[in-house]
């Protein structure tokens, strides 16, 4: 691979700008997408590392896009119960600290609202959407976990924390594998859903990008959970043993993962990008804030190196590609998710789908940080 001044961060980041000068440019222009807050985060680093303005225009430009002057946004619907919708919300954290426009806020506390009804299992986690009822998906830990800590560390009170941290508790106690120890991509908890066990009410299959967004979510969240919290112990023990439960299950030879996890050997399965980024970070982060044990450097590095090898190319023009990225993946709402193997690798598969590429800025980033460059 080419060798350059810069790192694959900011390579990366540079080239979505000139791909894409509003990542909401396109045939859904309208839509509140959760994937430009994982560009965006990754942005953020880059911004924060290198001090160069241009970064953090470029995620002012993308959010103000969608928040009007009374911190209005445009395509969200508070009463979608979608928890896809709060994951920008992060950005919008970082814009109202660095300018103090009231308008940023605004639309912070309207995100913050619709936490305090979004629908809940018995137990108290937040359902997914509401068109998917008391059913639990790794995803949205991701989504709404780390914008609700952050915004408790901000404006709330230190007992809100409880209700962040059993989000974690109870998502791993109902989608936990206890043979293998990795995570169901769903639970449904009343039993009936088409996809799931009907003794368990675990899907069918561990799904590489949600295991990914569930370990992103998780040292996101510790990073903002004081250190004398109740739970704070207990999540970080979750953390290593969701992440050991990943290691042995990392391909080998590639350093990276599958796209269904623990059936390397099945025809038609694929290592997949955005899931092998999503993990990187994760276990990068959780090195750098002393969450895990340096021991875990070394699982770091040899995934970077098989990211790197297996899914970046450099265009003739010096962009930067990410390739082989599951394009979506879901449980019902449409007659073939099912949950099957057969499912999951039936999907698209894209290069720099933006899910895939802001794991990626925020994945290298963190090894970047690890290195000193």
């Amino acid at each position: 691979m080419e060798t350059t001044t810069l790192n694959w961060s900011q390579r990366m980041v540079d080239s979505v700008m000139i791909r894409n000068p509003l990542l909401s440019e396109g045939v859904q222009s309208d839509k509140w997408s959760y994937d430009y807050g994982v560009v965006l985060k990754g942005t953020e680093l880059v911004w924060k590392k290198t001090g160069d303005p241009k970064y953090f225009k470029y995620m002012k430009e993308n959010m103000d896009a969608f928040v009007d002057a009374e911190g209005n946004i445009r395509g969200y619907d508070s009463q979608l119960f979608n928890i896809d919708h709060i994951n920008n919300g992060k950005v919008l954290l970082t814009l109202y600290k660095e300018t103090g426009e009231q308008k940023y806020k605004k639309a912070i506390d309207r995100l913050r609202k619709q936490l305090q009804s979004h629908p809940r299992t018995s137990e108290g986690v937040f359902w997914h959407k509401q068109v998917y009822p008391w059913q639990i998906w790794l995803d949205g830990l991701y989504m709404g976990a780390p914008f609700y800590a952050e915004y408790v560390k901000e404006y709330g009170t230190e007992e809100e924390f409880a209700d962040i941290t059993k989000q974690y508790i109870l998502c791993a106690k109902n989608t936990k594998d206890d043979k293998s120890g990795l995570l169901y991509h769903a639970f449904d908890e009343k039993k009936v859903q088409p996809w799931c066990n009907p003794a368990t009410g675990h899907s069918k299959n561990f799904w590489g990008r949600s295991m990914g967004w569930f370990v992103m979510g998780l040292v996101d969240t510790l990073s903002f959970l004081p250190d004398t919290h109740k739970d704070r112990t207990t999540l970080v023990t979750l953390l290593e043993e969701v992440l050991q439960a990943l290691k042995n299950v990392q391909d080998d030879k590639s350093g990276v993962w599958y796209q269904v996890l623990d059936k390397a050997d099945c025809k038609g399965n694929y290592l997949e990008a955005s899931a092998s980024c999503m993990i990187l970070y994760a276990v990068a982060k959780g090195v750098r804030l002393k969450l895990l044990s340096e021991e875990w450097s070394a699982v770091a590095d040899k995934a970077y190196k098989g990211i790197i090898d297996e899914f970046i190319t450099v265009t003739n023009e010096g962009l930067v590609n990410l390739n082989r990225t599951c394009q979506v993946a879901g449980l019902g709402g449409a007659d073939n998710r099912d949950g099957t193997f057969e499912y999951y690798i039936s999907e698209p598969i894209i290069t720099n789908d933006l899910k895939g590429i802001g794991a990626f800025i925020l994945a290298s980033s963190e090894m970047e940080q690890g290195d000193g460059k």
